[in-house]
């Protein structure tokens, strides 16, 4: 800040290029994570995240496939064994 004047100096523009990737990279996260916590909410399972845990813990089984995945899950949610309430 000048003394003078009591104005701060013009300080030159700084280029966007690496905020907006960076930029753009949070947000893209932050939008996963969101969507990932509202699929669990309404218990809705992620075939892409399925994916991701089998290839990192179970590389040497076979991967269903998305029917496969979805039918599965269904079967898992509405077909429990066991005493129900209703």
């Amino acid at each position: 800040m000048n003394r003078a004047s009591g104005v701060a100096p013009a300080v030159p523009a700084q280029p966007f290029e690496g905020r907006d990737d960076t930029f753009a990279a949070r947000v893209r996260a932050q939008a996963r994570i969101v969507r990932g916590g509202w699929l669990q909410v309404f218990g809705i399972p992620d075939y892409e995240r399925y994916l991701a845990h089998h290839a990192a813990h179970h590389p040497d089984e076979p991967v269903l496939s998305r029917r496969e995945f979805f039918a599965k899950a269904i079967d898992r949610k509405y077909c429990r064994s066991g005493p129900r309430c209703c």
